[in-house]
C-alpha cells in the first residue's frame, strides 16, 4: 500500500512533458482548429517538418520547410523568432509532436501543433500548395487492382511511418509465401494523396481486405504478423 502510494506520489511531481504542457495550453489543435488560428494570428512562423520529398506532394501556403529528421534541424529552427508564434505540423502528427518538445527546449515561447498532420488536413478538405506534378494512382486504377481471382490486401504506408516499416517484412513474406491465398498490393500514402483522401485514409498503417471486390476488413495501426494471418486464411 505505502509502496503504491509512494508511487502515485512520485508520478504526480514529475515535469509535464512538452507534448502534455502544449495540450494542457491548448496549443495542439485539430487540423479546422489549426486553419483558424493560423488565419486569426499576426506574424504567425508556420513550419511543416517533413522531408522535401513529402513537402513537393503537398503543403500549406506560405510554410517554411525545416525537415525534423536532419541533422540541422535545431540549426535551422534556431534562425525563427522566439517571440512570435510557431506553427507546426507533419503528415500524421508524431514529427511535429516532438519538434514542438524541442522548440519549447529551445525557448519558444508560443507553440502550436497541428493533430493528424497532413493527413487530417486534407481529409478535411483544407487547401494545399502542390509542387509535384505527380497525381499518383486514381481511384479508377485503384479499383481495377481489386478485380482478382484471390482475395486482395491493400497496405497503405509511408517511409516515415515506423509501424509500417515493422510490418513491410512480413507483408512481403505473406506475399511471397500465399500467392494463391492472397495478393498484397502497398500503396505509398504520400504518393497518393488524391486517392487517400477518397478513401479516408487519414492515418497510418491501414490495411484494406477484399474479396470479390468487396471490403470485408479495414483495420488502422499495427498488427502482428500471426493476427494478420489468422484474418486472411479465415
Amino acid at each position: 500500500m505505502y509502496r503504491n502510494l509512494i508511487i502515485i506520489l512520485f508520478l504526480t511531481l514529475l515535469p509535464v512533458s512538452g507534448n502534455a504542457q502544449a495540450v494542457r495550453n491548448g496549443n495542439s489543435l485539430s487540423a479546422v482548429e489549426f486553419s483558424q488560428k493560423l488565419d486569426q494570428t499576426k506574424d504567425a512562423q508556420l513550419v511543416d517538418v517533413r522531408t522535401p520529398g513529402e513537402f513537393r506532394n503537398g503543403h500549406l501556403k506560405s510554410a517554411l520547410n525545416i525537415d525534423w529528421k536532419s541533422d540541422d534541424f535545431a540549426e535551422k529552427a534556431a534562425a525563427l523568432d522566439k517571440n512570435k508564434p510557431v506553427f507546426l505540423y507533419c503528415m500524421s502528427g508524431p514529427r511535429s509532436t516532438a519538434a514542438a518538445a524541442k522548440l519549447q527546449d529551445m525557448g519558444f515561447k508560443t507553440i502550436y501543433d497541428m493533430q493528424g498532420g497532413m493527413m487530417k488536413w486534407r481529409n478535411a478538405d483544407l487547401p494545399e500548395v502542390k509542387v509535384s506534378a505527380s497525381a499518383g494512382m486514381s481511384l479508377t486504377q485503384y479499383n481495377e487492382l481489386l478485380k482478382s481471382g484471390t482475395p486482395v490486401l491493400v497496405d497503405f504506408y509511408a517511409e516515415w511511418c515506423a509501424p509500417c516499416k515493422k510490418m513491410e517484412p512480413y507483408l512481403r513474406k505473406i506475399a511471397a509465401e500465399m500467392p494463391d491465398r492472397i495478393k498484397v498490393v502497398r500503396i505509398n500514402a504520400d504518393e497518393n494523396t488524391e486517392l487517400c483522401k477518397a478513401l479516408d485514409v487519414s492515418a497510418l498503417p491501414v490495411l484494406k481486405l477484399y474479396k470479390n471486390n468487396t471490403l470485408i476488413w479495414d483495420y488502422l495501426g499495427f498488427i502482428e504478423e500471426m493476427e494478420l494471418k489468422k484474418r486472411i486464411l479465415n
